[in-house]
């Protein structure tokens, strides 16, 4: 059975049990934009890329505007809505004083980006002050508190969904990291245990607090004040907090335009070991190609997405037919009728459940097994309570041992045997690289494997080997330009970024088109230095010798494909000669069978 490469990674749309791309409601995202719009992210600035200093609330805009362009190639089903706080005028649907809720027209205050958001936030700092403003909205003898108002309104735009279909954040932009730093006594107490409580509140319905701090270099910005109880940050993370936060802005300002799928859950199995003993599993897919997106037809009048509906019309009375359709099978003179329903019980073979069948040496698991790429599998205790004692026990005996389970998976289309195989933790001085786990190897069939054939259709001569000096040459050359630290998120497919910026051009109506880097042309400054070129010159003469001349090779084999292309196009012009209806109609045509 040959495999295409690309239907390896492709979704296969009439299995409804195909988890590597499901993409289901579990993993859709809620993201409300909270930035503080106080004076003082006006006046305070930071150095920006060309060293120019930027007021620290344009790089806020500037960062959420980026991400929004790429949220609509990304995941153009996740809904954002972007708030303000500290402001003069008011627009919520709470109308509480200081926070105004962002939107343009034919939007919901919680909804998808549209072209149009994009375009008005972008020009947003050109109008700030003229229409929303700017001002402290926590100031001695007031009880407004700004930060609670902004918080309440962000919770309220997040009660649309489930925690369990989708994921919620709040993301907060400010530089200010003791907002209530002006108020006194008994005051400064009261708002900061109400604004406390009204996070915590929040998180317990699941919506997580996202902190961004906007620092100058000279300054230090003190999470341990407010912010670590608030967002929930315990004291062993406060020292890796402000560079994995400032880490995650320069993310924001800087991310290119592909497809980032965050580790969401894909699926949720059951894993049954042993009769009566179950757990839960959450499966994610750590790897995916980058592909365009798909198309959408939209109505050349209104421009929204057409809705696709089928119908089925009676041939004798061309009415429609209420009724599901049935299907029928002749036996004996007779047609039996099946509905789909039990069309799709007769096909099933498997529930689409893990079961564990037993446990093999992992020497016995070569790299050729895995055709597809691996699924990551970590257990969960929202269903089933006690799934993560027994997943680790399960885990650290196969680490111990040396072991991999094999199990039987898949759905109605495509059963099929997997490996589990464990994964320990990998830590550095940073945290934790790699989370522990199991990765679920989807086995071959027999016909899967087939073994290596060097095929040489211009020569009956064996293949040339190498000799001892040459394979140390070609290693020589191959450390010289190996890589350090390679890997493949480091590059992005240059022909998706030009696709695009292209369609950011024309969805913004932009004049020039942004430009791309290609980051896979060869470094021709690092091919050319001298160890690098000495190590090559070395590698010619080991395999060509001394009298190799390049440019009488590089004819001599031009000379050699016009012949062989000579030579196709006078065995097809000969096969034209003869009219093979005719020749298979008088029985002169020899078939050869393969038994």
């Amino acid at each position: 059975m040959d495999l295409d490469p690309e239907d390896v990674f492709k979704d296969e749309e009439d299995d409804p049990d195909n988890e590597f791309f499901q993409q289901s409601e579990s993993s859709k995202e809620y993201v409300v934009y909270l930035v503080d719009a106080s004076p003082k992210m006006f006046n305070t600035t930071c150095p920006g890329k060309d060293q120019k200093d930027e007021i620290h609330f344009h790089v806020s805009i500037s960062c959420i505007a980026e991400s929004l362009k790429t949220q609509i190639i990304c995941r153009s089903y996740d809904e954002v809505a972007i708030c303000f706080f500290n402001t003069r005028e008011k627009k919520n649907l709470q109308d509480l004083n200081g926070v105004f809720v962002f939107n343009v027209a034919e939007r919901e205050q919680l909804d998808r980006p549209t072209a149009r958001l994009i375009k008005e936030f972008d020009c947003i700092e050109e109008s700030f002050m003229r229409e929303i403003g700017s001002q402290y909205g926590i100031v001695p003898g007031s009880r407004e508190n700004s930060l609670y108002n902004a918080l309440w309104v962000a919770q309220a735009l997040l009660r649309k969904g489930s925690i369990k279909t989708a994921d919620k954040r709040i993301l907060l932009f400010t530089n200010e990291d003791d907002p209530f730093g002006s108020l006194q006594g008994a005051a400064k107490a009261d708002m900061t245990r109400t604004t406390l409580q009204r996070a915590k509140d929040i998180q317990d319905l699941g919506i997580s607090i996202e902190l961004l701090p906007l620092i100058r270099l000279d300054e230090e910005f003190n999470v341990s004040v407010l912010y670590s109880d608030l967002i929930g940050l315990d004291s062993e993370d406060l020292a890796q907090f402000i560079p994995s936060a400032g880490q995650k802005l320069e993310d924001m300002k800087d991310q290119l335009r592909k497809r980032m799928f965050t580790k969401r859950i894909i699926r949720r199995i059951t894993f049954h070991i042993v009769k009566g003993l179950s757990i839960q599993l959450n499966t994610y897919a750590l790897i995916r190609p980058t592909v365009p997106g798909a198309i959408t037809w939209l109505d050349s009048v209104t421009n929204r997405p057409l809705k696709i509906e089928r119908s089925l019309i009676c041939e004798d009375t061309g009415s429609l037919i209420q009724e599901p359709p049935k299907r029928f099978q002749p036996y004996r003179n007779e047609n039996v009728k099946f509905s789909m329903d039990e069309i799709s019980e007769i096909k099933r073979i498997s529930t689409g459940h893990l079961r564990l069948l037993g446990f093999k040496p992992l020497c016995c698991l070569k790299d050729y097994h895995n055709l597809r790429p691996s699924t990551f599998v970590y257990p969960s205790d929202q269903e089933v309570v006690g799934s993560s004692c027994i997943f680790i026990a399960l885990h650290r005996s196969m680490l111990r041992l040396k072991r991999f389970a094999v199990a039987f998976y898949g759905g109605s289309s495509r059963p099929q045997l997997v490996a589990l195989v464990a994964r320990d933790e990998i830590t550095t001085a940073g945290g934790q690289m790699e989370p522990p786990g199991m990765h679920m190897i989807y086995l071959p069939y027999s016909d899967d494997i087939r073994d290596a054939e060097e095929i040489f259709p211009d020569t009956e001569d064996d293949a040339p080997r190498a000799d001892k000096d040459q394979i140390q040459k070609a290693a020589a050359l191959i450390k010289r330009i190996e890589m350090k630290d390679f890997s493949v998120f480091q590059f992005a497919n240059p022909a998706l970024q030009r696709h695009y910026a292209v369609l950011q051009a024309l969805a913004l109506e932009e004049d020039d088109i942004p430009e791309t880097i290609d980051e896979t042309v060869p470094d021709e400054e690092g091919l050319a230095r001298p160890a690098v070129v000495k190590a090559i010159e070395e590698f010619k003469l080991s395999v060509y010798g001394d009298n190799y001349d390049e440019e009488n090779d590089h004819l001599g084999k031009e000379k050699v494909g016009g012949a062989s292309r000579k030579r196709k196009e006078i065995a097809e012009n000969a096969a034209k000669d003869y009219d093979w209806a005719d020749l298979a109609d008088n029985g002169q045509i020899l078939l050869e069978t393969l038994g």
